[in-house]
C-alpha cells in the first residue's frame, strides 16, 4: 500500500471519462488499497480513482463518518435517488474551497467489490451526496461545476460568525 498524490483542479486527469474494471486482481487490490490509505490520510469522506491519476471505474467512500467504515464501490451506477438536499461540499481536488451543492437526500447504488461480485448500497444526507460527488468524478466532472460559487475556510467561518452573533 502507497500513499498517492492527489490530483489538483487543472490537472486533465479530473477531466477524462473512467474506463470500467475488467479485471478483478492484485493490481485492483493495490489501487483500492492505496485509495483507502490515500483517503485516510487527507481525512476525507471519499476518493476517486481519477483524483490519484487511475482512469479506472474504483472509488472509496466513507457513508457515516462516526462509523470507521470504508465502501469500495468498482464500476458503480446510481440505481435510484429521491428529494433534495443543499449544503456544502468540498473536494481533496479542490483543496480549501468550499460551494454550496443540490444533491439527491437518498441514493441506491449497483456497484461490484474487489471479487467482481454486485451488490447494492444505498445511504441519505452525507452518504448520498458522497456517492454523487465521487461517481461524478468518474465521469470527469467535479462539484465546482454545480455552483454559483466557492468559498474559502475563511470566508465560511466568517459568515458562520455572523450567524452566531445575528
Amino acid at each position: 500500500m502507497a500513499i498517492r498524490t492527489i490530483l489538483t483542479q487543472g490537472d486533465p486527469a479530473l477531466n477524462k471519462r473512467c474506463h470500467p474494471v475488467t479485471r478483478f486482481d492484485r493490481k485492483l487490490d493495490d489501487l483500492l488499497d492505496d485509495l483507502r490509505e490515500t483517503l485516510t490520510q487527507a481525512n476525507g469522506v471519499g476518493l476517486a480513482a481519477p483524483q490519484i491519476g487511475i482512469l479506472r471505474r474504483a472509488v472509496i467512500v466513507v457513508p457515516d463518518p462516526e462509523k470507521d467504515e470504508m465502501v469500495e464501490l468498482v464500476n458503480p451506477e446510481i440505481l435510484a435517488q429521491e428529494g433534495e438536499q443543499d449544503g456544502l461540499e468540498g473536494c481533496l481536488s479542490i483543496p480549501g474551497m468550499w460551494g454550496y451543492v443540490k444533491r439527491p437526500e437518498w441514493v441506491k447504488v449497483r456497484a461490484q467489490d474487489r471479487r467482481g461480485n454486485w451488490f447494492e448500497t444505498e445511504g441519505s444526507g452525507l452518504a448520498a451526496r458522497c456517492f454523487c460527488h465521487e461517481l461524478e468524478h468518474l465521469e470527469g466532472h467535479m462539484y465546482d461545476e454545480h455552483t454559483d460559487r466557492l468559498y474559502t475556510t475563511e470566508e465560511l467561518d466568517e459568515m458562520e460568525g455572523e450567524r452566531m452573533d445575528g
